[in-house]
């Protein structure tokens, strides 16, 4: 008897017997999604950045596609498309502050997009800091490796590109709704639920002098 009693109290929880998650458990972390694009995309920055190092430094830059991507190598002082050159240190500790802000961000991460967004942005900080702290002149104050010209737009590099699709992406996730733990601000406020439309007061019969002086109606002539 106690082994049929276990038996059905087992069925009614998990009718089919699995190992399946119960209804209202958290979302899983996305922490190894953000940690898979971010070395993704600082790889792939720390080589592209040592191929033109050792290809390019001192060449004339290389023309394609009939020059809508020219290929050059040139240092960058500044933050990312070589703006504020004369704050080398301020955007190193600006680079820092983001990578932390990732980091702790991280611990509530259940959101796929998000996690592939603030990869983006960690991996592309990480990347430019990288050359802050290691290239010359200094410490703090290394220049950046750029490479990528198109027309009518300033120098870049596949980290100043992953800032700026992982921005673009917050943008649009923002925009939508969708937080960092998965959850949407429009299903939030469903489930506050909106005030009951109030209903309107009967009308109430006249008592004023008009409905007293009202004449009364004339008894029907009987014939």
């Amino acid at each position: 008897m106690q082994t049929t009693r276990g038996t059905s109290l087992s069925d009614s929880t998990n009718p089919e017997g699995g190992a399946e998650e119960s209804v209202g458990s958290p979302r899983p972390r996305r922490v190894g999604v953000l940690v898979a694009v971010a070395l993704t995309a600082l790889t792939a920055d720390i080589v592209s950045k040592s191929v033109v190092v050792a290809t390019l430094k001192g060449e004339e830059p290389i023309r394609l596609l009939g020059g809508l991507l020219t290929l050059r190598e040139t240092r960058n002082s500044g933050a990312a498309f070589s703006i504020g050159t004369g704050y080398t240190v301020v955007f190193t500790l600006i680079a820092l502050g983001v990578v932390v802000a990732i980091l702790r961000t991280a611990r509530n991460l259940r959101s796929l997009p998000w996690a592939i967004c603030l990869g983006l942005l960690l991996g592309g900080a990480c990347g430019n800091l990288t050359d802050r702290m290691l290239r010359e002149p200094a410490p703090l104050k290394g220049h950046v490796v750029d490479w990528i010209q198109v027309p009518q737009f300033p120098v870049f590099n596949l980290a100043d590109s992953a800032i700026v699709c992982g921005g673009v992406l917050a943008v649009l996730l923002a925009a939508r709704g969708l937080q960092v733990d998965g959850t949407r601000l429009d299903a939030k406020d469903d489930d506050a639920g909106e005030p009951a439309p109030r209903s309107e007061p009967e009308a109430e019969p006249e008592t004023g002098p008009e409905a007293r002086s009202a004449p009364e109606p004339e008894p029907e002539e009987r014939s």
